[in-house]
């Protein structure tokens, strides 16, 4: 999927699954429907159909023609102390992107909070406190389950990602090499 580019073409080979953006409405998209990438970042495509922007997920690539990226770095040998734990957090969260924005969630300062802790039962619980860029923002729980499934294989018994817009999220946040790719500095 390196190769991909903004602009690219593609053309579906059979029904396509996706999620519009920024609804987040699952959908599909037609069989030999002609699209365009407009990001691929991550492991995951956003492409435009008819107007309209396409989050394609990495099993669905197939289906435009694409071979899906290889899964982040393995995690499984990350070492079960909490330093290292959150530093494979963060590696994780850095594969994620907003699918309009060609930053990961990350740079554009949509996490607010990665915190290990001890449950009483002794299972280590990873709770990581998130927004996004827009309340009213549908791909919301798209993104969600993204980052669980890449944070459910680290060493950690129970992963919580939860949503908030307290604070809500402004561009202040946003490091400065993100502010600098999307010319909002």
């Amino acid at each position: 999927m390196s190769q991909l580019k903004a602009g690219d073409p593609l053309r579906a080979q059979c029904v396509v699954a996706a999620n519009r953006v920024p609804a987040g409405t699952a959908t599909e998209l037609p069989a030999d429907a002609l699209v365009k990438v407009t990001q691929a970042l991550g492991e995951s495509l956003t492409v435009e159909y008819q107007g309209n922007l396409y989050r394609i997920a990495s099993e669905s690539m197939p289906a435009l023609g694409v071979r899906p990226p290889e899964a982040a770095a393995a995690v499984a040998d990350v070492a079960a102390n909490d330093e290292a734990i959150l530093a494979a957090v963060d590696a994780q969260l850095r594969t994620c992107y907003d699918p309009e924005i060609p930053v990961d969630i990350v740079e554009l300062g949509l996490i607010y909070e990665k915190r290990l802790s001890q449950l009483l039962d002794g299972r280590t619980h990873l709770r990581v406190l998130m927004t996004l860029t827009a309340p009213g923002c549908g791909m919301g729980p798209v993104i969600v389950s993204d980052i669980k499934q890449k944070l459910d294989a680290l060493p950690v018994d129970v992963v919580d990602v939860e949503l908030t817009f307290d604070p809500p999220w402004d561009r202040s946040r946003m490091s400065e090499a993100a502010a600098l790719a999307t010319g909002m500095f």
